[in-house]
């Protein structure tokens, strides 16, 4: 039907018709690609959160839903909608989850290492959204359902988790990659009392119970939950009672380096690892095997370990039990916020709540995360506004670690988009 000519603009009227239909057509070819040109900042905005997090481009269905869900969503809560939707898809878990969490397996603290099973249980309890305080306390595990691959969970090797990662199982299935007590695998010897997450796991027992006298695990539980290492943490104005026999009072005849160094870190370490005094590491028969040995608990016995060497200070602590003592209430490290948290407790359960529960821990779970997916480490007031406001939304939050990544990818790529 064609427009009486009093409806056509004046302008248009002095057009001749070949000249005003040539118009027309290009009208509505510009006001159709409108939408096109508005969801290009949303498409790009897209593309950079589904890089950050799963670290390869969206597939055409993806970047479709996930440029709705910005268009159609605020401006605050589009972004993180957007990121929780990328999340899903399976290489969030088998690479971006594996080598978050791989570091804190080792003592090398390098990526370069197998699935086990404490990175998959890292891995499960955030995809199921499971509270991440519990991580160091939970009676949890997470591995193949049965008949996923041939080799079934052992406490004797690492073979299952390997075989998961080479045939590439899809660790976003809740059917094929589960979780389940520890105390109720085969073979174990911990009743649920005495799980502590991923401390009683065999990739931890093999990385920080193995040699040394156990202080090494709370080293590195402090390292990688806290994100702090013994020297941040070293305070010599604690008292000394508690520190072990094997520890000279003065090395190299010298007891001044003990009273100004030494005291200030194995007086809040020694009494926070004896929770682990009934735990050791015992290599399997084959010692050239790379591969091989077991995580035992001796419940009630402390393990040798935790007696050697006490000629050299007779009358340092004897451990009696897997009693455990927070000296960190007070001093320097009470600023890292210990609400409600006992002074003192028995296992690596409790130890494990204490530590979970503490406002350090929350905060370093978030700075690991930023430092993951935005590819730095925090640097500016904005950063830290957002570290600590992402953290109280955590807690908040009952300690959701995936919205977590999802809320850290919404502010870097925002930050992206203005650099």
């Amino acid at each position: 039907m064609m427009a009486s000519p009093d409806r056509i603009p004046a302008p248009l009227r002095r057009l001749g018709g070949l000249e005003r239909f040539t118009y027309m057509l290009v009208l509505a070819a510009a006001l159709a690609v409108l939408p096109l040109v508005a969801s290009a900042g949303s498409q790009e905005r897209a593309k950079r959160i589904h890089d950050r997090l799963v670290g390869i481009p969206p597939d055409a269905p993806t970047l479709a839903t996930m440029v709705s869900i910005l268009d159609t969503q605020t401006p605050e809560e589009g972004p993180k909608a957007a990121a929780l939707f990328a999340l899903e898809h399976p290489v969030f878990y088998t690479s971006t989850l594996k080598n978050f969490a791989a570091p804190w397996t080792n003592v090398d603290q390098t990526v370069f290492v197998p699935l086990n099973d404490y990175s998959a249980t890292v891995i499960g309890m955030i995809r199921d959204e499971v509270p991440f305080n519990t991580v160091l306390s939970a009676d949890l595990v997470y591995h193949g359902a049965n008949g996923v691959v041939a080799n079934r969970y052992s406490h004797d090797n690492n073979h299952h988790y390997e075989q998961l990662e080479a045939d590439h199982i899809d660790l976003s299935d809740t059917s094929d990659f589960i979780g389940r007590p520890q105390s109720t695998l085969p073979g174990s010897q911990l009743s649920g009392g005495n799980t502590a997450g991923v401390i009683t796991t065999r990739a931890a027992g093999e990385a920080y119970f193995s040699a040394g006298t156990n202080r090494r695990m709370w080293r590195f539980t402090a390292m990688n939950f806290l994100c702090r290492d013994m020297e941040d943490l070293l305070d010599t104005s604690l008292t000394s009672d508690w520190i072990r026999q094997d520890v000279t009072r003065s090395p190299g005849g010298d007891s001044s380096i003990f009273l100004n160094s030494c005291i200030g870190c194995h007086n809040g370490m020694d009494p926070m690892a004896g929770a682990y005094a009934y735990f050791e590491w015992v290599p399997g028969d084959d010692a050239d095997a790379d591969d091989n040995g077991r995580v035992i608990h001796t419940l009630g016995q402390v393990q040798p370990k935790y007696l050697i060497n006490g000629n050299i200070f007779p009358f340092g602590y004897v451990t009696t039990s897997n009693r455990w003592e927070n000296r960190w209430l007070e001093g320097k490290n009470s600023v890292m916020g210990w609400p409600a948290a006992p002074k003192e407790g028995f296992g690596a359960k409790g130890l494990g709540v204490a530590v979970g529960n503490s406002d350090a821990f929350a905060t370093c779970q978030v700075e690991k995360v930023f430092k993951q997916i935005c590819f730095r480490e925090d640097s500016s007031d904005p950063d830290r506004t957002l570290i600590s406001t992402v953290t109280e939304n955590f807690k908040a939050n009952d300690y959701n670690l995936k919205h977590v990544f999802a809320e850290v990818a919404a502010y870097c790529t925002q930050a992206d988009a203005t650099n």
